[in-house]
């Protein structure tokens, strides 16, 4: 099972690259626009009228229909390919967390490597829900498969072990209350970091700023909507959050005798929600700009990869069970 688990995630890591090649051929092709078919032309045509010479608006034979343009329908094919692609892509990587536990015969989140794997699967699992939604935000495919494919060979390269047991300190109910909370509203983070960038670049794009990196989002929806799908996807995922941190508190209490003792790893779980909750602070206060909210969850996110990959490498504290030197 084992064996088989690593072999999905370089098949899903192939999928996700392929899906993202595909989104890609879509942004290239995306501005092509059909060309609309000629309006009906008037034109002056002489006829008598009596004993005087006059004219008479006629009209001329309508121009014949333009076929549409060949360009926008196959970027429009190669954005639905890309769609199923991230489709396969996630089975793949389900079947990888799934055979990953029950190689281990426990839940696969014991070390870094199986956090990153669950992580990353629900992210793209919420983008998939979010696409099934609104099929209008599937360009944001583009950058998804891209952190997609980064995060996952980042995980196969450096972060991958072998199939362990649990270690003797997370053999708790707490283990699954706790870490799956956590996993899950990250990988809302995850994917609410996404359509964050996306906003940025847009609305530099709509303000008329044409340098890089604003010129990657003239093919993206609408700021507006970018927006509102950053705050959705926070205002889901941050309750889940504060519940998470909350019966980690808990489980310390029960296993060390104390609910808080300010280890690297809690200090950064800390840090992280107070950014997040200023982040929907910002977003409810009218008189704090939309991109200034939207640059706090773009940190927030930065403060989740500090907890999830810095602390485990630079730093030493009762949470080290990432299974890395």
């Amino acid at each position: 099972m084992s064996a088989l688990s690593d072999q999905l995630v370089t098949f899903a890591i192939l999928a996700y690259l392929v899906a993202m090649i595909s989104h890609a051929v879509e942004f290239a092709l995306g501005n092509a626009r059909k060309v609309a078919a000629a309006a009906p032309a008037r034109e002056l045509v002489g006829a008598g009228v009596g004993g005087a010479g006059g004219t008479v608006d006629e009209p001329a034979a309508p121009a014949a229909p333009q076929r549409p343009d060949r360009s926008a329908a196959r970027a429009a094919l190669a954005g639905r390919i890309a769609a199923w692609l991230t489709t396969l892509a996630a089975a793949l990587h389900l079947g990888a967390v799934v055979t990953r536990g029950l190689a281990a015969e426990r839940m696969p989140w014991g070390n870094m490597y199986e956090f990153v794997l669950t992580v990353t699967w629900i992210g793209v699992a919420a983008w998939l829900v979010v696409l099934w939604k609104q099929p209008s935000l599937r360009r944001l495919g583009l950058f998804l498969t891209l952190v997609m494919v980064l995060l996952l060979a980042f995980a196969e390269l450096k972060l991958y072990v072998q199939v362990v047991p649990l270690m003797p300190a997370l053999q708790s109910y707490w283990f699954i209350i706790h870490v799956s909370t956590i996993i899950f509203a990250s990988g809302i983070f995850l994917l609410g970091v996404v359509p964050a960038a996306a906003y940025l670049m847009r609305a530099g794009w709509e303000q008329g700023r044409r340098s890089f990196p604003y010129t990657l989002a003239r093919r993206l929806p609408a700021a507006a909507g970018l927006e509102r799908l950053t705050f959705t996807l926070h205002a889901f995922a941050f309750p889940v959050f504060t519940f998470a941190v909350i019966a980690g508190a808990i489980w310390a209490e029960a296993a060390w005798g104390r609910a808080w003792g300010w280890d690297p790893k809690e200090t950064w779980a800390f840090i992280s929600w107070v950014v997040y909750a200023g982040y929907l602070h910002a977003r409810a206060t009218p008189s704090v700009r939309r991109n200034v909210a939207t640059w706090i969850a773009i940190v927030g996110f930065l403060t989740v990869l500090m907890n999830l990959f810095g602390v485990n490498f630079f730093f030493t504290g009762l949470h080290s069970y990432a299974g890395v030197n």
